[in-house]
């Protein structure tokens, strides 16, 4: 069994550790640059941004002067709050979203199981802010295997 996250997920995360890179110098970067550097379709990045800036976490601007810029300080964004934009609640198995979609439920071993597995995701993921992954990202980058 594989328990995955999505290409929205994978390729979002990098989309705003991108722009978190760039937040101390408060200018705006352009989603074709981001693309270039990540080796994501712009077309793909454009559909991730209106999640992540329904959700609060990216802000906007037309113009030559235009572009993205994360919304807050990365050391105020959790990866759930990057996961849950993008993907929704996190939801390891459907009836933890609603116990009505299984008669065991209330009374399942399992079900409590994947409740704890679903809590030590969530826990972990509410525990690492963008900070921390601009951190990650800049340790990796002394690799030369690694690009950012």
């Amino acid at each position: 069994m594989a328990i995955r996250l999505s290409t929205r997920s994978r390729y979002g995360l990098r989309l705003m550790i991108d722009l978190a890179l760039s937040y101390d110098e408060g200018g705006f970067t352009f989603l074709r640059d981001i693309a270039k550097k990540e080796e994501i379709s712009e077309k793909y990045l454009g559909q991730l941004i209106i999640p992540l800036r329904s959700a609060g976490l990216i802000a906007s601007k037309r113009g030559a002067e235009g572009g993205y810029q994360l919304a807050r300080p990365p050391e105020t964004i959790t990866i759930l709050e990057i996961v849950e934009a993008l993907e929704g609640k996190t939801v390891i198995v459907d009836c933890l979203r609603d116990e009505a979609l299984c008669k065991r439920a209330t009374g399942c071993a399992a079900r409590e199981i994947w409740r704890k597995l679903q809590n030590a995701i969530v826990t972990t993921l509410e525990g690492i802010t963008l900070a921390d992954a601009v951190r990650i990202a800049q340790e990796k980058s002394r690799f030369p295997d690694y690009a950012i």
